[in-house]
């Protein structure tokens, strides 16, 4: 009798552990492993991203006295959290917004001296902030460098930066992540999300990712996209230090997620760099604070690889259902009311068309707009001069446009109902790609409602990228 009531306590008291464990102590994710070969390169949208999304990778790297560069695509003049511009508040004059960059650039010196790297590992590029993912749809080749909304230059205006002058365009961003990836050569990459809501981070992502490519087969280093920007996430915010940092549940599945565990010293260490950028810890404060977990998280999208079909077989998209439904925190009322969420539905090939198919949560209303975006690659032709296409459906028309160059409406085939739509573009208005960067989302006027992720597709029998030329040149190391 003892024993069956000393079973029936250790079953209980396992159960209760286990019901009350957090999910993701549950869930075994693997971890990032750092070797003694690696080199360590950070990308960061905006002073302060390199510690929220990798402060205790930063730290171990370190410790083991691997190579660690960190570079800052921006200097974070305009802010992180921007939404607010989208409703015609005035806004500071230029002079005092570069001096706003020049801050938060001692603020990122500071704190990356708090994590071990010195000041002449740090890289900054200098491009607009809030105004690089205007660059990435529409500023290419032949287009104007675009204007940035507050210092209102359209290059680069700091001295210290890694090109002064440097037009806002979109080659100038690539040209600058090929020299800093052939310079460093570094082994692991940790950059910002694919399904990050802010606009830097999403380009900078993009970018790296035809950098990459520019950089051919031979230049293979692991790359770790972390996320930062999301509605409804970290939950719950503020300063949890003993609660692990998961994965929003939509993305559960869809991304093949890796972890980095902190140690108590790691995570006093990464808030004590965190604190280091007072601008925003003393704007943000709980929100920065909602990072400082017992681990980091880091996760990406799989390529989705498309097969010729003559019979109409789809490459569906990983996992049910996409997730953009949920609706974003900042929008009004109105706008609420107004709100047209989005989920791919498929893509395929059929014959030498690309199909991607978009279902979206209710018709679209007058005003609102649903944009579908294909952009092609090949290794022989520089990305500038490669189409970018926009699609643009409304309620009842549609138009394409290659940047703001609008094609014929002919073009492309579009096949919809109430809630489906579906577009057949020809593989020769993409520029006959070998892999392709797609993306939709919905908007009333400008202002963003619901979208999807940018997701990279490769294309069968199509010759492989070819190497970079002089793929190395000298780096600081």
């Amino acid at each position: 009798m003892r024993r069956i009531r000393f079973v029936f306590w250790v079953c209980l008291f396992l159960a209760l552990n286990v019901f009350n464990t957090p999910v993701s102590a549950q869930q075994a994710w693997p971890e990032v492993k750092l070797e003694a070969s690696d080199r360590i390169l950070i990308l960061a949208p905006h002073p302060d991203d390199e510690v929220l999304g990798c402060g205790g990778i930063i730290q171990k790297a370190v410790a083991l006295k691997l190579p660690v560069h960190i570079v800052f695509y921006t200097y974070g003049d305009n802010n992180q959290w921007s939404f607010l511009v989208y409703r015609k508040h005035p806004v500071l004059v230029p002079g005092a917004v570069k001096k706003m960059g020049l801050m938060r650039h001692d603020e990122a010196l500071a704190a990356s001296k708090a994590l071990g790297v010195p000041a002449e590992n740090l890289t900054f590029l200098g491009y607009p902030d809030f105004g690089t993912m205007s660059i990435w749809y529409a500023h290419w080749g032949n287009r104007p460098a675009l204007r940035s909304m507050l210092t209102r230059v359209n290059k680069v205006p700091y001295a210290g930066a890694l090109r002064p002058g440097a037009p806002y365009k979109g080659e100038e961003i690539v040209k600058d992540l090929t020299a800093v990836l052939r310079g460093f050569r570094p082994t692991k990459i940790f950059v910002s999300h694919p399904t990050d809501h802010n606009g830097d981070h999403l380009s900078l992502y993009l970018f790296t990712r035809v950098a990459l490519w520019n950089l051919g087969e031979d230049f293979t280093p692991q790359i770790y996209p972390y996320l930062i920007h999301r509605a409804h996430w970290p939950h719950p915010k503020g300063y949890r230090p003993e609660e692990a940092l998961v994965p929003p549940e939509p993305l559960k599945e869809e991304v093949s997620w890796f972890v980095s565990p902190l140690s108590p010293e790691e995570i006093s260490r990464k808030e004590a760099a965190l604190k280091a950028h007072r601008s925003q810890y003393r704007s943000s404060e709980k929100y920065l604070l909602s990072f400082v977990r017992a681990n980091e998280l880091f996760g990406d999208f799989p390529v989705i690889k498309l097969k010729k079909s003559e019979t109409g077989e789809s490459s569906l998209w990983p996992g049910a259902k996409e997730y953009s439904v949920q609706v974003p925190e900042e929008l009004t009322d109105s706008e609420r009311s107004a709100f047209v969420g989005l989920e791919w539905r498929f893509v395929r090939l059929e014959g030498d068309n690309l199909v991607l198919s978009i279902e979206l949560s209710r018709p679209l209303a007058e005003g609102v707009v649903a944009s579908i975006y294909a952009f092609g690659y090949r290794s022989d032709l520089p990305f500038g001069k490669m189409p970018k296409l926009h699609v643009k459906l409304g309620v009842t028309n549609h138009s394409i446009y290659d940047q703001n160059r609008r094609l014929p409406g002919d073009t492309i085939k579009v096949v919809r109902s109430a809630k489906e739509i579906s577009i057949s573009v020809p593989l020769a208005v993409l520029g006959d790609p070998q892999k392709i960067l797609t993306s939709a989302r919905t908007y009333l006027s400008e202002i963003p409602l619901g979208w999807v992720a940018w997701r990279v597709l490769e294309l069968p029998g199509q010759e492989k990228p070819l190497p970079a030329k002089n793929p190395f040149w000298f780096w600081p190391r």
